[in-house]
């Protein structure tokens, strides 16, 4: 089984979400041991991270809200699509929050797999795919999509991409300037280029992601008593075995 997670990074219903379900329906037809799972920003109440380090005990936030839940399905997936909108050159602030507070709370969730001294995130080895669209053609996709893919280095996954022309380094879109929440969905229809690059940028993303997550699993298994004598591979090994909390 592969679980494929689409975080959509929008505080809104629209393009960001019409591309995440167009990849989420190319990772399904890589098999039929895959599962997909929808999920949003949107709605919910994600604050930013405030520093404290009380996470840094045990893995649990003191503040309760809404990313307690996203984030188990997060360390439950073995892929990661991100689905984004450009703000000011980059992420959504939600999902910014997010992530923050991600990678802080991991590293106090796993601590107890190391001596103090060596305490570190682990290596869970989740295969992550961006996929970022703006109003404009230049308006930070590219940057965006660089964060993601910065984010996942540091939590110790791998970032992939789709295929060329239409994916250097994730999957990008814009709208012609247009505002619409169903700008891209009604390009599309219209036959136009760069709407159908994207499309085909997020679907080849997305079959990669989950080819990739094949093939760390089928190695992982494979090499499994020797990645068990480093700690930091302890959540990778659990996930694989199916010990996915």
């Amino acid at each position: 089984m592969i679980k494929v997670l689409g975080i959509c990074g929008s505080p809104r219903t629209g393009n960001s979400q019409y591309l995440l379900e167009n990849a989420l329906e190319s990772a399904k037809s890589v098999g039929q041991d895959i599962e997909v799972e929808y999920d949003s920003i949107r709605g919910k109440k994600i604050s930013g991270c405030v520093g404290c380090q009380a996470c840094e005990k045990d893995g649990n936030c003191v503040i309760k809200d809404d990313y307690q839940e996203l984030l188990l399905k997060w360390i439950e997936a073995d892929v990661i699509l991100y689905s984004v909108p450009v703000y000011h050159m980059g992420m959504p602030a939600q999902l910014k929050a997010f992530l923050d507070r991600l990678g802080n709370s991991l590293f106090g969730r796993y601590a107890k797999n190391f001596a103090p001294e060596a305490s570190t995130i682990p290596r869970s080895l989740k295969v992550i795919g961006a996929i970022a669209q703006g109003a404009h053609l230049f308006s930070g996709q590219e940057h965006t999509i660089t964060d993601l893919i910065n984010h996942a280095l540091i939590m110790g996954c791998v970032p992939v991409t789709g295929d060329l022309w239409e994916a250097y380094i994730g999957a990008g879109g814009w709208t012609y300037n247009e505002i619409g929440r169903d700008a891209i969905e009604q390009q599309v229809e219209q036959g136009k280029t760069d709407s159908l690059a994207a499309i085909k940028a997020s679907c080849t993303l997305a079959k990669r992601a989950v080819e990739m997550a094949m093939i760390l699993k089928k190695g992982g298994l494979a090499e499994q008593e020797y990645l068990k004598n480093d700690p930091a591979y302890t959540p990778f090994i659990n996930r694989i075995n199916e010990k996915r909390s």
